[in-house]
């Protein structure tokens, strides 16, 4: 009995994982993507394309935020979602990205040789499953699988996502210093992240924003 029960949850197990939310293309609307390429850092999970040059980021004391863009490619990942859900996770970025930034640059509105110009794009996301989300970190199976997914650092059962590409920009010159694709995603066990159905995308917004400051210091 108990050896049936663990062949029941390695199936569920197996299961949720082709079911898991979208991974990120190399969209082919984006102006970078020609010159991104894979990632085959340990990042990969989470940056799967990227473009970047040396830079010294140090020398750059300002940035410009741009609106952030929602991507409206046929290669677009935002499954059913609607256009309000849409604008609320770009306007949530923004927001966001613009305020962690402000822990490392001041904020500028016009192009200056120390200035940095950041062009977010969402590319697609994915909302938690009602109820189901928060249940499955209770339930045996759920427990055993995000548990899981959260030593290796993998997406929940059931909840969402974002996807989006960051573009880095000297300024003053329009030069293109960085590029890449990013899903970020809650902690797996993560309970209140499963509540809400924008929930696990606004974390990972502000994890995406938390990275973004550590890259540029």
């Amino acid at each position: 009995m108990q050896m049936s029960k663990r062949l029941l949850c390695a199936a569920l197990c197996a299961a949720l994982v082709a079911c898991g939310s979208p991974d990120p293309v190399a969209y082919s609307g984006i102006a970078s993507s020609s010159q991104m390429a894979a990632n085959a850092q340990d990042d990969a999970q989470r940056v799967p394309y990227r473009y970047s040059t040396p830079v010294e980021w140090r020398t750059y004391s300002k940035v410009i935020v741009d609106p952030v863009a929602i991507y409206r490619g046929s290669d677009n990942q935002f499954g059913d979602m609607s256009q309000e859900d849409k604008k609320a996770l770009a306007n949530y970025m923004y927001i966001q990205f613009a305020e962690k930034l402000r822990n490392r640059f001041a904020l500028a509105n016009e192009p200056a040789p120390d200035t940095l110009r950041v062009k977010l794009t969402l590319t697609g996301a994915a909302t938690n499953t009602p109820v189901l989300a928060t249940l499955s970190r209770f339930d045996l199976a759920g427990g055993l699988y995000n548990g899981v997914q959260a030593v290796r650092g993998g997406e929940g059962m059931l909840t969402g996502s974002v996807i989006y590409v960051t573009e880095i920009y000297d300024a003053a010159t329009d030069r293109l210093l960085s590029a890449f694709v990013t899903k970020q995603y809650p902690n797996a066990l993560n309970i209140g992240a499963s509540m809400g159905s924008l929930a696990a995308a606004k974390v990972g917004i502000e994890k995406g924003g938390d990275a973004l400051v550590a890259y540029l210091k």
